[in-house]
């Protein structure tokens, strides 16, 4: 598994809040707006990713239940794998880091958060 920072706390939130989505309690924009803040977690990012896709896939799901099936499926996996605590398998983070260098989680509602923001508008990678 991949050395990352984790929290099983913020890991157990992503969770709940993907499951939320799959019985439509609420929708992915309330769930990526209450993702943690400024997470540095592979799985969380990799989670949030694959959110955003369900998001986008919402036509293709419509039409082909097969597609949706397994979509619901993938998020369910992901979903249980977080309750636990656990990272999420190489192969799904890797999956998402060939696309994306970093994900748009919300950030801290401070100055920092404000500078984390800003910096990514500008498309500046913060050294770590």
């Amino acid at each position: 598994m991949s050395k990352e920072l984790s929290n099983p706390e913020d890991r157990a939130v992503v969770a709940e809040l993907i499951r939320k989505v799959l019985m439509h309690y609420i929708c992915v924009r309330e769930a990526i707006l209450a993702f943690p803040k400024d997470s540095q977690d592979s799985s969380i990012i990799a989670a949030y990713h694959a959110l955003v896709h369900y998001e986008a896939d919402e036509d293709l799901r419509l039409r082909d239940p097969l597609y949706k099936e397994e979509q619901d499926d993938y998020l369910e996996f992901i979903s249980y794998i977080l309750e636990r605590g656990e990272s999420l398998p190489d192969n799904i983070i890797k999956n998402y880091e060939k696309y994306y260098s970093s994900a748009s989680l919300p950030h801290e509602n401070n100055t920092k958060g404000f500078l984390h923001s800003f910096l990514k508008f500008l498309n500046i990678e913060e050294k770590k």
